[in-house]
């Protein structure tokens, strides 16, 4: 047609995970927790309010500021409100990068990233991790104005330290975007460096560890400054009324949160130590996901298999992950039905 900017013609989105349809499914493929959200979030949705429905909500979402901030142990002018993590992913884009500022980051990664790059007609550097997905040294030269490190990564579940990366922030000359869209699952986090770096951003998600995919809200931690600079590229309203009351009672319910990340993580040790026992490749994950390989069974083959059996997890036909699965953490009943039917696969 000849409407769009050449970028925009020659992008191919970014492609979200299949949506089945029907209640018999088992759904193992976009990482939503299987838990339900907290009964305090049900409670706030039953005390919405019509004049809240009427009324423009509060464009900074300062209620669920204050909640974020006490969680992390900052102050709120340290917090931003965003549509999900993508949201603000979005915003670091459109702020820090152009045909002159590059974004780099390792690979393979969240497949979002190049896309924001494209649209924004920017440089993406993709430096390739090693098989373990150590960070890479190659990251530090890149010259980019964005660095993003998904921690833990997607797909691979895998985590980099908080200690590794502080000095990858302290060597950097631009941005350190980290990506702990995951981060619930795992065992520390990289909230400190935000009062040590002013060159730091930290992306988190309610979709995950709080179960509010449905709802998209997430946040951004950085120093006071970022944040100002963030607020002038975010959209007028980015968060409505109804989610920032959903967030902010999924936030400060830790006690709920807490306990059914912990069924999550102790579910990943059994379901991956299942995996192995079919002679899987499946390494340790920091997330509510687990990459696994069948060396003797083509993962495009396990994947149409499962498909047949109503039973849908991730395959990416992407460079690094060609032979490998991504499969969402379940209940444990959920899980079983997963290895049972893998059993039978790998069995015909």
């Amino acid at each position: 047609m000849g409407y769009f900017r050449d970028n925009i013609e020659k992008v191919k989105g970014y492609e979200p995970g299949f949506q089945p349809k029907g209640g018999e499914v088992l759904k193992l493929n976009t990482n939503e927790n299987p838990y339900p959200p907290s009964p305090k979030v049900l409670e706030a949705l039953s005390a919405i309010k019509p004049e809240q429905l009427r009324l423009y909500p509060d464009p900074i979402g300062s209620e669920f500021r204050r909640a974020a901030a006490e969680v992390n142990g900052v102050s709120p002018d340290f917090v931003i409100c965003c549509n999900g993590g993508d949201d603000l992913l979005t915003m670091a884009f459109r702020a820090f990068c152009d045909e002159k500022r590059a974004a780099a980051y390792p690979v393979p990664t969240y497949s979002l990233y190049p896309v924001l790059a494209k649209l924004q007609s920017c440089e993406a550097i993709e430096v390739p991790f090693d098989s373990e997905f150590n960070l890479p040294t190659g990251l530090i030269n890149t010259g980019a104005a964005l660095t993003i490190v998904c921690n833990p990564n997607a797909p691979s579940g895998s985590f980099i330290s908080a200690g590794e990366l502080a000095s990858l922030a302290d060597e950097v000359n631009g941005i350190l975007l980290i990506d702990e869209a995951y981060v619930d699952f795992a065992e520390e986090n990289c909230t400190g460096l935000v009062k040590d770096f002013d060159n730091v951003i930290i992306l988190r998600s309610m979709s995950k560890g709080y179960s509010l995919a449905g709802m998209r809200f997430g946040y951004g931690l950085a120093c006071p400054d970022l944040i100002a600079g963030l607020m002038k590229v975010k959209d007028s309203y980015n968060v409505d009324a109804v989610a920032i009351a959903a967030a902010t009672a999924a936030i400060k319910d830790q006690g709920y949160f807490k306990e059914n990340v912990e069924k999550v993580k102790k579910d990943r040790e059994i379901l991956t130590a299942q995996l192995r026992a079919l002679k899987f490749e499946a390494p340790k994950s920091d997330s509510n996901f687990v990459l696994a390989e069948n060396k003797g069974c083509k993962a495009s083959e396990i994947y149409d298999k499962l498909v047949q059996r109503d039973i849908y997890i991730r395959y990416f036909a992407l460079a690094g992950l060609e032979n490998k699965l991504r499969i969402t953490v379940g209940t444990s009943e959920q899980n079983d039905k997963l290895i049972l039917a893998l059993k039978e696969i790998l069995s015909e």
